[in-house]
């Protein structure tokens, strides 16, 4: 935090605690213990067949055409992702299951297809005793083997079904499969103090649960990037920003200079550390060298996540959706209006391409920070209206707090709360706020509030999700 902060006032004591908790468990120097990764391959899927075709005139079961279909689909799936390796496999026993988990390595999750009643149930069971997160295929009257995957999950195992007729849904298999390799291979990195629940603010337990390494970085480094910035990137950053805006309000070119070499030295920050998401639980102190938060916009935009406030919770659900469906989140603060059933989602920070790094840009502004007397430069992003929303937070690494929403109004230029704002029509704003947060054992006020917001119905696809890393899901709508 910093002199010229009002937040500072604003959140008093109910953050001082958890801020000092949670800094307590990082030390100068630990990033040094966490080496830095090999080059990422692509993340290995385990694909089985169980049991043989049946006829395409009779029985329960898959035939010859509809097996050939998955494949299509699969391998089209496997082009378009661009990240999965897929092992083709078939088993008519547990032996041959064996073998192909065997082949197919460690880390590698599975698709296990229904091809003839009751296969699955005879040659499945290496997979589960393995501890694989699994995702189980079947089609409509393809085997009565479907109605088992609820008893394996309610006996601890990491499986998810998908019962359906949709070829299509063999592509979202393989996104949620990918998260759990995903994660395992990834690095973040921290400017401590880290917020949120006490288990995600612990490196430790992040790593165990995840396998994600969690780099403490010390803001002496970050400083000699700011002051060997590339002049003609910064530059470049500053044109881009200000040519792109609809309008620039509040900021002078020294805000949006000081922003936009701030923004081109997090860029070199990431990609020396070979970094895939960024938190900074200082951001709040960093007017006078520049705020993040264009950076920030640039990074997720990129598909790299970046949490304001050090918030733990909320990088990592970040980074999950970002691996699972390839689109940045909005984390914001939550506000109710419920003579309209609504929620408000508001941040100074925000990505322009919540469709993903290949979507269009959103409009936005430029304007000051709104809580330190309109200094600094952050964007003000105008967002789609009408526009289907997920919103959610994984919290003490083992729930997921689920609610869906769509925009029903975006200002033209905000007053009051942060820059970028989202009202979003819910189920039952008053039922919502009378139970906000009352799952999370703490008092700080970030880990309370926020929550991210990514754009589509993922609903569904966020439940396969925590089926298949061991997680339950809160609905929170």
């Amino acid at each position: 935090m910093c002199d010229h902060c009002t937040r500072r006032e604003f959140f008093g004591m109910t953050a001082a605690t958890g801020m000092l908790m949670a800094g307590a468990s990082w030390t100068h120097g630990w990033a040094s213990q966490v080496p830095r990764p090999q080059p990422r391959g692509n993340s290995r899927i385990l694909v089985i067949f169980t049991g043989e075709p049946r006829p395409d005139d009779r029985d329960w079961g898959a035939d010859a055409g509809q097996i050939d279909a998955m494949r299509s689909h699969l391998t089209g799936a496997q082009e378009r992702l661009g990240n999965i390796e897929l092992v083709f496999g078939e088993s008519r026993s547990p032996q041959q299951t064996e073998e192909l988990l065997e082949n197919a390595g460690p880390g590698a999750p599975v698709l296990a297809i229904n091809v003839q009643n009751f296969a699955m149930t005879r040659v499945i069971q290496p997979v589960l005793a393995a501890g694989r997160p699994m995702a189980v295929f079947s089609l409509p009257a393809s085997g009565h083997d479907w109605m088992y995957v609820p008893r394996w999950r309610e006996a601890g195992h990491r499986v998810t079904l998908m019962p359906t007729s949709g070829y299509h849904e063999l592509e979202c298999a393989l996104r949620v499969l990918r998260v759990v390799p995903m994660m395992r291979q990834s690095r973040l990195l921290l400017f401590p103090p880290a917020r949120g629940t006490a288990q995600a603010c612990s490196p430790d337990a992040v790593k165990e649960r995840l396998g994600t390494d969690v780099v403490a970085v010390e803001e002496s480094v970050f400083d000699e990037l700011i002051t060997t910035a590339d002049e003609a990137a910064v530059r470049a950053e500053f044109d881009a920003w200000t040519n792109g805006a609809k309008e620039i309000l509040e900021p002078t070119r020294e805000d949006i200079e000081k922003a936009a070499r701030v923004s081109v030295a997090l860029d070199r920050l990431m990609e020396q550390e070979q970094a895939d998401a960024l938190a900074i639980g200082t951001c709040m102190g960093w007017l006078p060298k520049g705020f993040p938060c264009l950076g920030f916009t640039r990074l997720r935009d990129r598909g790299i996540p970046a949490a304001c406030e050090g918030d733990m919770d909320s990088v990592l659900t970040m980074l999950m959706f970002q691996y699972a469906f390839d689109k940045p989140g909005f984390q914001g603060n939550a506000t109710f209006d419920t003579s309209r059933n609504a929620l408000w989602t508001a941040h100074c920070t925000a990505p322009l391409k919540m469709d993903g790094p290949d979507g269009e840009a959103a409009p936005y502004l430029l304007r000051g920070h709104s809580e330190v007397g309109g200094s600094g430069c952050v964007p003000e992003v105008q967002y789609r209206l009408g526009e289907e929303i997920t919103r959610a937070k994984l919290v003490n690494l083992d729930t997921i707090l689920l609610s869906a929403g769509k925009i029903i109004d975006v200002p033209e230029r905000s007053v009051h709360g942060c820059r970028t704002q989202i009202v979003t029509e819910v189920r039952d704003a008053a039922k919502m706020a009378a139970n906000w947060s009352l799952a999370l054992d703490t008092e700080d006020a970030m880990t309370l509030l926020h929550r991210v917001v990514i754009y589509g119905d993922h609903i569904q696809d966020t439940r396969h999700l925590a089926n298949l890393m061991g997680l339950k899901v809160l609905d929170e709508g």
